[in-house]
């Protein structure tokens, strides 16, 4: 198979992410109506073991010891630490903050990528990461929020951004590990090893999550939060980046800030302005600019 398909493979599977981890806050905040933020999040993974469990026991690899201490780091980062100091995060501030604060993961993976790895952008590449994240804010900020009691606050804002952070640890180290093993075997491994960690943590500190009296929306939100928002999502977005660079892939991010806001307004009863069709348009010609033009960087073994 080309370069040319591998790598639309690979952005066709970044943009399937994006959109699909956009819905997460509308399921997350049904499921939160009737359930605490740890637990809500453990329920969501244990969704998302249930579609992996049978990926890990069909790709069996031999991992080194060191590889499996870095898969332990990545998916203690990526799981447990990262969803629980975002939810808390979500919880301290309005949905619309929160999408905004998503909107900056571009520019840090950006910045990861090229401090961390190999990787570089050029000065059109960093235009378009910056024009993407600026689409996302003239889209957040453009609608019409309806008055509610819990307001945006500094501490909220600020833990979306250290959660997002943390979350660059988990893909650069991920990326690593997809070097010699497959994006399935470090996606099946991983989340199950973090759901691990993260139910050791939720029973420790919060007790069994609900079961009874649950009604039957939130259990499907629940659902959909860990095939669709995790399951799925982690899936293509390992597939994605092995096959294109990070830093490239970083863009359709801004598809789950775009989506996140627009069913968040819509759930609180907002309106997006003309400013969305203008920050549309610059996530638009961002995703066009970075995947339309050659690729500077070409992941190793891409054609093997």
């Amino acid at each position: 198979m080309s370069v040319a398909r591998l790598q639309a493979l690979g952005y066709g599977a970044c943009a399937l992410a994006g959109a699909l981890w956009g819905t997460g806050f509308y399921f997350g905040k049904i499921a939160l109506a009737e359930m605490s933020p740890n637990h809500m999040v453990l329920w969501r993974f244990i969704f998302a073991c249930v579609v992996l469990a049978p990926f890990a026991l069909t790709h069996r690899e031999r991992l080194a010891a060191k590889e499996w201490r870095t898969l332990l780091i990545a998916s203690f980062l990526g799981i447990p630490v990262q969803f629980l100091v975002q939810f808390y995060g979500l919880s301290l501030t309005t949905v619309s903050h929160a999408s905004l604060m998503v909107g900056t993961m571009p520019v840090i993976l950006g910045v990861g990528a090229t401090v961390f790895t190999k990787e570089r952008l050029d000065r059109i590449g960093w235009l378009a990461l910056i024009g993407s994240t600026a689409g996302v804010s003239l889209i957040v900020l453009g609608g019409t929020h309806a008055t509610s009691k819990q307001g945006p606050s500094l501490l909220g804002d600020m833990l979306i951004v250290c959660a997002l952070v943390i979350s660059l640890g988990w893909i650069l180290l991920n990326k690593h590990l997809m070097e010699k093993h497959s994006p399935t075997l470090v996606t099946a491994y991983g989340v199950l090893s973090g759901t691990v960690m993260m139910a050791a943590y939720v029973l420790a500190v919060s007790g069994p999550p609900p079961v009874h009296g649950v009604s039957a929306k939130a259990w499907v939100a629940l659902a959909a939060s860990g095939v669709l928002c995790t399951a799925c999502t982690t899936m293509r977005w390992n597939g994605g980046i092995h096959r294109v660079p990070a830093s490239r892939a970083a863009v359709f991010l801004n598809i789950e800030p775009m989506l996140g806001s627009y069913l968040g307004v819509q759930l609180l009863g907002d309106r997006l302005g003309p400013f969305a069709w203008v920050g549309g348009g610059l996530i638009l010609a961002a995703a066009v600019t970075l995947t339309t033009r050659p690729a500077q960087v070409i992941a190793e073994g891409l054609l093997e």
